[in-house]
């Protein structure tokens, strides 16, 4: 049995903070929230092989700039080759009416397989796995403590109409830190049900539903985790006389810099190049 079966920490890579002291790092949090913002989005509307092949690599330069190996990146999306392969299953099953352009390639029973609906499957592959590195890139250069002060800068405006920023900052924040907690504690599940026999990390990773089945009986233990974590949290939050909708000063405050008005251009023309620009693939 592999050990890195176990080793699922150093493949989660979304919540956790890497200082290596780059310039996306020094960038301003609120800027970095904006920029992500806007290539998610862009990403999401790309339609085309090429335009997203642009963007998987653009991503992979952030990596590069923010002095993060790209080790790190791939490690994140190793966890979700599952959920891509299932999801590409079911796009080609069930999405033939929506993809039912091009050049007919399997057309039997039910099943109808066309170009559109393998390009389909691909671009959505490929998006996922750009949003996965983005996310990871933003996150391994952004603490906890700044991300959850970005967010709030950047809704301030809401308080207006009485929407609750402060909290809804902080519920993205704690949900951002808790992945990697969980991954932790699930670890120490498998370690542990391993010792005692159960079959973890035995079959190939292609083997979906046995994989699956394998990890049912530590989803009610890792619930009952979260449920003490969740206490225990509530319980330091009040000890600290912690009070939602109460008025909080702020210990930090961000002022822009002109690297961070040229990063957002940046990510903005790129965003642009990837809508307006017609690919043909």
């Amino acid at each position: 049995m592999a050990s890195f079966e176990f080793e699922l920490t150093r493949n989660i890579t979304i919540g956790q903070y890497l200082p290596t002291g780059s310039l996306i790092h020094r960038l301003d949090p609120r800027f970095k929230l904006l920029a992500f913002t806007i290539l998610v989005i862009a990403m999401a509307i790309c339609q085309t092989y090429v335009g997203n092949m642009i963007a998987l690599a653009f991503a992979c330069y952030l990596f590069y700039i923010s002095r993060i190996p790209i080790s790190y990146g791939l490690s994140g999306v190793k966890p979700a080759i599952p959920f891509i392969l299932i999801l590409a299953v079911l796009q080609l099953l069930f999405y033939s009416e929506i993809a039912s352009g091009g050049t007919v390639i399997v057309d039997y029973s039910f099943i109808l397989i066309t170009s559109d609906s393998i390009r389909l499957v691909m671009v959505s592959a490929l998006r996922f796995i750009e949003i996965i590195f983005l996310s990871s890139v933003l996150t391994l250069s952004t603490s906890t403590t700044q991300i959850t002060h970005g967010i709030e800068s950047l809704l301030d405006p809401l308080k207006h109409v009485k929407f609750p920023v402060h909290e809804f900052a902080l519920i993205i924040t704690i949900a951002i830190r808790f992945v990697p907690t969980f991954a932790m504690e699930m670890e120490k599940m498998m370690k542990a049900q391993a010792s005692r026999g159960a079959e973890f990390g035995t079959g190939a990773w292609w083997r979906i539903i046995q994989r699956t089945k394998d990890v049912f009986p530590i989803i009610i233990p890792l619930f009952n985790v979260a449920m003490a974590r969740a206490e225990d949290l509530v319980l330091a939050m009040e000890a600290r006389c912690y009070t939602p909708g109460s008025e909080r000063s702020i210990y930090t405050k961000y002022k822009a810099k002109s690297s961070d008005y040229m990063a957002l251009l940046l990510c903005v023309l790129f965003a642009f190049l990837l809508l307006a620009f017609p690919f043909p693939y």
